[in-house]
């Protein structure tokens, strides 16, 4: 198990990496190009600078999240064909880097989606959280300027303001498409990209939908472990394999994570983890918490042993954290509370590691 730290580069992102490399643990950074747009080919010069930046730290640079899918893909538009063809350009330059995985999704028009980014927990630290009751009361124009005014000044990763410019435009355009569509359009995309996948030596890995369910009508399809089944065998490689995310799929609680992780983990298609924990006070209402929690709906320690005792070697990081101990930063991704997820996940990982191996590993 390779731990590792999302980071968004120098210009972008308060945290510097001399204070990643000082997490008990931590060995890789996953990183991306927020300056190119959606589409376009990523340049190997930039890839190679942030790759010396992150190197020159001490840590390691394998895992990119994300190279983002455009829109036209998504919608089966014409002019995928050069959309993909750029994307294929990017991989061979991304493992040229040394790049092996990279991350990302499939959701139409919005990212992740949440209704508070800095809901008062409790303990006074603040979350991001979700509330389906406030989503059926906004407009996709509210949502998007509300997810801005929240955001202390940082763009999101997912809800980059060139893209969600034309909303009116990609509903009107997504009025054609349903999950079928979806998954045919899919299956487009891995059929003209996971050739050059498996010849640079990358994995692929989509990320789940989250929330996990239908977001202002729009469709959804990785939400669950029968459709994720579908998508690795939409192209059979091993280069075809997933992001599996704890609180992106437990929010449902129809999925068994534990069991889901156990069973893509069997099957070596767990490319990339994101292990979180979430609060679930009623179906479609729910919150991020630390990972150890007693109040908290999801099993560390089972995802945790699922991934060890299948053979999980790649990168996982901690996701998300409140922001705790007065910390100011892009909501979800500040330093204290993802480092603690950090330790706490590869102590989890240690004790496992002691009680079936006799030894660390």
């Amino acid at each position: 198990m390779l731990m590792s730290f999302r980071w968004y580069g120098e210009k972008l992102d308060k945290i510097p990496l001399n204070y990643i490399r000082q997490i008990p643990g931590m060995r890789n950074v996953v990183s991306a190009l927020y300056h190119i747009p959606v589409g376009e080919v990523w340049p190997l010069a930039d890839i190679a600078e942030l790759k010396e930046q992150i190197e020159a730290a001490g840590l390691l640079f394998q895992t990119v999240e994300s190279v983002n899918v455009h829109e036209d893909i998504k919608l089966g538009l014409p002019s995928r064909d050069r959309y993909i063809a750029n994307y294929c350009a990017t991989l061979r330059n991304l493992a040229a880097a040394g790049v092996s995985v990279v991350c990302y999704n499939f959701m139409p028009v919005f990212d992740w989606t949440r209704t508070e980014l800095a809901k008062v927990l409790n303990d006074g630290s603040t979350a991001l959280a979700y509330n389906e009751q406030l989503i059926k009361g906004y407009s996709p124009e509210y949502l998007v300027e509300k997810m801005e005014t929240d955001a202390n000044g940082f763009e999101l990763p997912g809800w980059e303001k060139e893209r969600l410019s034309e909303l009116k435009k990609l509903f009107a355009q997504y009025k054609a498409v349903d999950e079928e569509q979806l998954f045919a359009n899919l299956g487009y995309f891995l059929q003209g990209v996971i050739p050059t996948a498996e010849e640079c030596g990358i994995k692929l890995a989509i990320h789940p939908d989250d929330p996990p369910w239908p977001v202002f009508g729009l469709p959804r399809i990785v939400i669950s472990r029968e459709n994720l089944d579908r998508i690795i065998s939409l192209v059979d490689s091993p280069s075809n394999g997933l992001t599996l995310c704890s609180g992106s799929l437990g929010a449902n609680t129809a999925n068994d994570i534990p069991a889901i992780f156990r069973h893509f983990g069997k099957l070596g298609k767990i490319h990339f983890a994101h292990v979180r924990n979430i609060k679930i006070h009623e179906p479609g209402i729910f919150e991020e918490t630390a990972h150890k929690s007693d109040e908290a709906s999801l099993d560390m320690y089972a995802i945790m042993k699922a991934l060890h005792d299948t053979g999980f070697s790649g990168p996982l990081r901690s996701d998300h954290g409140r922001m705790i101990w007065g910390e100011e930063g892009r909501p979800g991704y500040g330093l204290y509370d993802r480092s603690l997820g950090a330790v706490y996940l590869n102590g989890l990982w240690d004790s496992i590691a002691r009680e079936t191996c006799g030894k660390e590993r």
